[in-house]
């Protein structure tokens, strides 16, 4: 038995309004205005076409591939993190801490936990520390004379701590990220990340790779499938959403081509199991604003998968099970009370089945659907969150992969 989920990072597409609802972001449906000519027959033919006509409840005007709906989030927050858990059946009712800057009582326990005072970087944006302007040379100039690290918080819920390999070496740099990361648990940043820099005052660069630590999450559909003996596989940037946790083994990757390869290579391996990945092809749909040049490479870059589908979906067996999904993810503008989050879109392809899914109200139907369909139970039912997107029937004295 085997599943392969794939998440469209940062596609959206938009809102079915009831009349009373205010207009939502619309990233896919913005990005097919933006370059008419995009097309993809492959995600089309499996249910695309209809849940961008918002029709999801109704029979398929013709004949689809998959079965197909719409979801929406019900965690609190718009981080990407956020989106990762709950499609791994975790609600959180509580937002990641995001503010300008951190409040003076963190910092100064951060400083008194890790033994070292920190520098506060005026700007919230980490690529700041590359700027030329006078507070960053000022900054740079400081950091040097005194040893002390730098740090960042950005809008993100990223504690960035950075330091010049000439004062601070990595261990040293490791150590007080690590501490801080636990510290950060009871405030509920998402991310402590650590960045070795290197070169001249007026020439810093970062050094590879970046040492990023997200929180841990509760437990996940991940863990209870990997509890059963069976591999998790997570292919991109999974493995760092989710801490590692429930991840039986990591391929990281520098790209969205090297993360399909990736599975093809995985998927040719005759094992049960389940491979995850990220794909952040869509992380550049433009918002109002951007360039059309930005809009063409996102569209390239959605037909690039398409095109890749296509022949990959020989390769899946009908009692296989893929799923696809698209993320809100943390490209999308900050929400509010009159801005609502958008829908995502879910196909599910499973045993030639196709049906309108309607609009779910949580990500964690992800979850629910994985653990029906590796019969896993726990609390007396398929998952603890969440319902299934469709129904598995197994055969008879079926008692597991």
């Amino acid at each position: 038995m085997r599943a392969l989920f794939i998440v469209l990072d940062n596609l959206g597409v938009g809102h079915i309004p009831n009349g009373n609802d205010a207009p939502a972001p619309d990233t896919l449906g913005r990005l097919l205005d933006e370059v008419p000519e995009l097309e993809l027959p492959t995600l089309y033919s499996l249910g695309l076409g209809e849940i961008m006509k918002g029709r999801v409840f109704d029979p398929p005007a013709r004949k689809c591939g998959a079965s197909y709906g719409r979801m929406i989030q019900r965690s609190a927050g718009a981080d990407a993190l956020n989106a990762f858990w709950e499609l791994a059946g975790i609600i959180s009712g509580c937002p990641f801490t995001v503010a300008d800057q951190l409040p003076y009582e963190c910092i100064a326990t951060l400083s008194r936990e890790c033994g070292i005072e920190f520098l506060i970087n005026p700007s919230n944006d980490t690529s700041g520390l590359f700027k030329n302007s006078v507070e960053q040379e000022e900054l740079r100039k400081e950091h040097l004379r005194t040893g002390s690290p730098i740090l960042t918080f950005t809008a993100d819920s990223l504690l960035h701590i950075a330091a010049h390999e000439s004062v601070v070496s990595a261990n040293r740099l490791a150590h007080i990220c690590r501490t801080a990361r636990h510290l950060c648990d009871s405030w509920r940043i998402a991310r402590v990340g650590g960045q070795l820099l290197t070169g001249k005052p007026d020439a810093w660069r970062p050094t590879s790779p970046l040492l990023m630590l997200p929180m841990v999450p509760p437990r996940s559909i991940l863990n209870a499938i990997s509890d059963r003996g069976l591999p998790v596989e997570a292919v991109g940037e999974i493995a760092d959403a989710f801490a590692r946790s429930g991840i039986t083994r990591t391929h990281p990757t520098a790209s969205d081509a090297e993360s399909l390869a990736v599975i093809e290579q995985l998927w040719r391996s005759p094992q049960n199991g389940m491979i995850f990945t990220n794909l952040e092809m869509s992380s550049s749909i433009p918002h109002s604003g951007s360039c059309i040049a930005s809009a063409m490479a996102s569209a390239r870059a959605l037909e690039t998968f398409d095109a890749w589908l296509t022949h990959f979906l020989e390769e899946i067996e009908s009692d296989n099970l893929l799923i696809i999904a698209g993320s809100n993810g943390s490209g999308q503008p900050p929400l509010d009370s009159y801005r609502p989050r958008q829908d995502v879109p879910v196909l599910v392809r499973y045993g030639g089945r196709t049906a309108p899914l309607g609009i779910r109200e949580t990500f964690a139907d992800i979850a629910a659907t994985l653990g029906a369909f590796f019969d896993i139970e726990e609390n007396g039912r398929a998952w603890t969150v969440g319902e299934p997107l469709i129904t598995f029937h197994r055969p008879r004295g079926f008692a597991g992969p």
